[in-house]
C-alpha cells in the first residue's frame, strides 16, 4: 500500500491521531524548520559567540526562544501557503496534497493562528526588537501567500527571502554583524532562488490550469533556464568573496564542491524536459541547502575542539 493509499483510507474523520499528526507534519515541512533550526544553533555556536562553550549557548534560555518563535512563525508560514495553494497542489503534489488533506482546512487555519500567536509571544519574552521582527515577518508571509505570490516577479524574489531571513533572527538577538555570515546567506539566497525557479518548473502544469503567474508560466521554460542559468553564475561572487576569508576553514571545501555540482547542474537543465528531471534537480538543490547549512560547523576547527573540551 503506497501513501496515497493510506491518504485516501484515513479521511479527516476517522483517522487516527498518529496519521493527523503526520499529515500536519507535511503541511509544516518539518524537515526545513529542522534545517533552519540547525542553522541558527550552528551559527550561534562558531560564528556568534565562538568564546562561549557549547553548554552556555545551548542552555541560552533568550536563544532557546528565539528558536521557539522561528518554528511557530515558519510552521505557520507553511500552514498559510498550504491553504492557497491547495488545488494547484492536487495536480502538481497530488501524494503530498492527499496526505495534507487528512487534516481539515478549517483545523489549519486555527493552528495557523495559534502558532502565530506563541511566535509572537516567545519573541516578547526575548526583547520588543524580536516581537517586532517576527510580527513583520508573520505579515509579510501571509502577503506573500494572499497576493506577491500572484505576480512572477514579486512572487519570486519574495519567496527566497522569506525562505533565509528566519536566519536572520539571531542577527537580531546578538546584535551583531558577521560578514561571513552575511556572505554565505548571500549565496544561499542565490540557491534559494534557483530552488524556486526549478519548483515553478516542477509544478508548472499545476500553475498553469490554475493561472498561477509563476515566471515559468509566464516566460516558458527556455526564459527561466536562461534566468537559472545567470543566478547560477551569481553565486561565483559570494564564493570568491567567502574564499578570501581564512577564517572560514573547511567550509572552503563545502564551495569548490558545490562549484562543480552547479556546473553539472546547469548541464542537466539544459536537457531536462519533463517533470521527473526537474524533481531529480530540485532534489540536487535541496541537497546543496542542506549541506550548506551544515559547513558553518567547518569554519573552524579550533572552535570545534575548543566547544568540545571547554566544559
Amino acid at each position: 500500500m503506497d501513501l496515497l493509499d493510506i491518504a485516501k483510507r484515513n479521511t479527516k474523520k476517522n483517522a487516527p491521531i498518529y496519521i493527523k499528526l503526520l499529515s500536519l507534519f507535511s503541511v509544516v515541512r518539518g524537515y526545513n524548520i529542522a534545517l533552519i533550526v540547525i542553522a541558527q544553533y550552528l551559527a550561534s555556536i562558531f560564528i556568534f559567540s565562538p568564546e562561549k562553550t557549547l553548554k552556555h549557548v545551548l542552555l541560552d534560555v533568550d536563544l532557546y526562544f528565539i528558536v521557539l518563535s522561528t518554528i511557530c512563525v515558519i510552521a505557520s508560514g507553511y500552514i498559510i501557503n498550504n491553504f492557497y495553494d491547495f488545488e494547484a497542489d492536487k495536480i502538481n503534489r497530488p501524494v503530498k496534497a492527499a496526505i495534507d488533506s487528512i487534516v481539515a482546512q478549517k483545523t489549519k487555519l486555527q493552528i495557523y493562528f495559534l502558532l502565530n500567536f506563541l511566535g509572537f509571544i516567545f519573541a516578547l519574552l526575548v526583547s520588543w526588537r524580536a516581537a517586532l521582527f517576527f510580527s513583520v515577518y508573520i505579515f509579510l508571509i501571509w502577503f506573500y501567500s494572499h497576493k506577491l505570490k500572484k505576480y512572477p516577479l514579486a512572487g519570486f524574489f519574495s519567496a527566497a527571502i522569506l525562505a533565509i531571513l528566519p536566519f536572520f533572527a539571531v542577527f537580531v538577538y546578538y546584535k551583531n554583524f558577521s560578514e561571513i555570515i552575511f556572505t554565505h546567506a548571500a549565496f544561499l539566497l542565490f540557491i534559494l532562488l534557483i530552488r524556486q525557479l526549478i519548483k515553478d518548473l516542477e509544478g508548472i502544469k499545476g500553475d498553469f490550469i490554475h493561472n498561477y503567474q509563476t515566471i515559468a508560466v509566464k516566460y516558458g521554460e527556455y526564459f527561466t533556464k536562461i534566468l537559472i542559468t545567470i543566478l547560477v553564475l551569481l553565486t561565483l561572487n559570494p564564493i570568491y568573496f567567502l574564499l578570501k576569508y581564512p577564517e572560514i576553514g573547511g567550509m572552503r571545501y563545502y564551495f569548490y564542491i558545490s562549484v562543480v555540482v552547479l556546473f553539472l547542474f546547469v548541464l542537466f537543465l539544459w536537457f531536462s524536459k519533463s517533470k521527473n528531471n526537474y524533481t531529480l534537480l530540485h532534489f540536487v538543490i535541496k541537497l546543496l541547502l542542506f549541506t550548506g547549512v551544515f559547513s558553518l560547523a567547518l569554519i573552524d576547527y579550533s572552535v570545534i575542539i575548543n566547544k568540545i573540551l571547554l566544559k
